[in-house]
This record gives C-alpha cells, sequence and structure tokens, in this order.
C-alpha cells in the first residue's frame, strides 16, 4: 500500500511540474526560506545539510522537494505559494 501511495504521490507531483514548466521562464518573485536562509527572488536549486529541511514558500509559484541534495531523485513535497512544509529526508528545494 505504501509504494501505491508513493507512486502516486510521485505522479501527482510531477503533474504539478508540467502544469508550473508552462509559465514563464523568470524567476519566481517573493521570499523562499529553507531552513531559516531567506532567498529572494529564487530560481533554481538550493540544497541543505540539516534535517528536518523546513521549506516556507512567500513566492508566486511552487516549490518542489527532493531526496537528495542537487534536486535529484524522488520527489518527497511540493510547496504552494503561502505554505510550509517541513520534510523529514529532502536535501533539496527546486524552485522555476
Amino acid at each position: 500500500m505504501r509504494r501505491v501511495l508513493t507512486a502516486l504521490g510521485t505522479l501527482a507531483a510531477a503533474a504539478m511540474l508540467s502544469v508550473s514548466v508552462t509559465q514563464s521562464a523568470s524567476a519566481a518573485q517573493g521570499d523562499l526560506v529553507v531552513n531559516g536562509t531567506v532567498y529572494s527572488d529564487p530560481s533554481g536549486c538550493y540544497p541543505s545539510d540539516r534535517w528536518p529541511l523546513t521549506v516556507e514558500n512567500y513566492t508566486n509559484d511552487l516549490a518542489v522537494i527532493f531526496q537528495s541534495a542537487d534536486c535529484t531523485g524522488p520527489i518527497l513535497g511540493i510547496v504552494r505559494p503561502g505554505s510550509t512544509e517541513v520534510s523529514e529526508f529532502g536535501g533539496s528545494v527546486f524552485i522555476r
């Protein structure tokens, strides 16, 4: 059952990413807070070496939490604009 839920979560995240890819190619507007560090108008991958990974998304775009530090591997979560997420095993965050 856990594998099925993980697979469905990954598919949902991929679908959300495909929607966000169609948006403009400019950086997100606002602030992204990764483990207390603020990034204004962020764009790209933000690694972290602390756990749990805390992401506060005050931008106008989705932030994607990945398991590895280089924004690859399994997607562990999606942080919508105006939301906060804590990921026990998150290693990095990607935002357009």
